[in-house]
């Protein structure tokens, strides 16, 4: 089924890890009965090995043409990107540097992205110390680039500081 001409909703949210991306789109998934996919599921290989580009643009394009309505989430620029021409709506989550960090040191275990507590403990270090260079990185992560990405997007869009605010 393709999404031409459909008016359903296709929300792109996006923003720093710990933003409250995926819990946003939960709610949003929720709310409407929507799918909803993880770019994380899309970007990556076992073993923390990132797809080639074209590899998961193409399960994006996938997704995005085979529902009339979605969420889509995560924090990859060029995904986020490649997401847009079939979008209606965007969600940047920009709380700031350091709610982000609170939410990553309360996040809850992701069994889709670790096989165990400990193994998920074990890399938040690693986690915040990227996290907290969101605002100096230059990469597809960065927040120089989610704001162009947000600057760009002519649909509607809105720059979501409080991840916690209603709908």
């Amino acid at each position: 089924m393709s999404n031409q001409g459909h008016p359903g909703p296709r929300i792109v949210v996006y923003g720093n890890s710990g933003a409250g991306k995926t819990t946003l789109a939960r709610r949003l998934a929720e709310a409407g009965a929507l799918p909803i996919l993880s770019l994380d599921a899309i970007a990556f290989e076992e073993g923390a090995v990132r797809k080639p580009l074209a590899e998961s643009v193409r399960s994006l394009e996938e997704f995005a043409t085979a529902h009339d309505a979605w969420v889509i989430e995560g924090c990859y620029g060029d995904l986020v990107e490649a997401a847009l021409p079939f979008a209606t709506e965007l969600r940047f989550l920009d709380p700031g540097v350091e709610r982000c960090i609170a939410h990553c040191r309360a996040r809850p275990w992701e069994p889709d992205k670790y096989p165990t507590r400990a193994d998920q403990d074990a890399m938040l270090e690693n986690l915040i110390a990227w996290v907290e260079t969101y605002e100096s990185r230059d990469d597809e992560f960065g927040a120089a680039r989610h704001r162009a990405i947000f600057e760009r997007f002519a649909g509607e869009k809105v720059r979501v500081t409080d991840p916690s605010a209603p709908l």
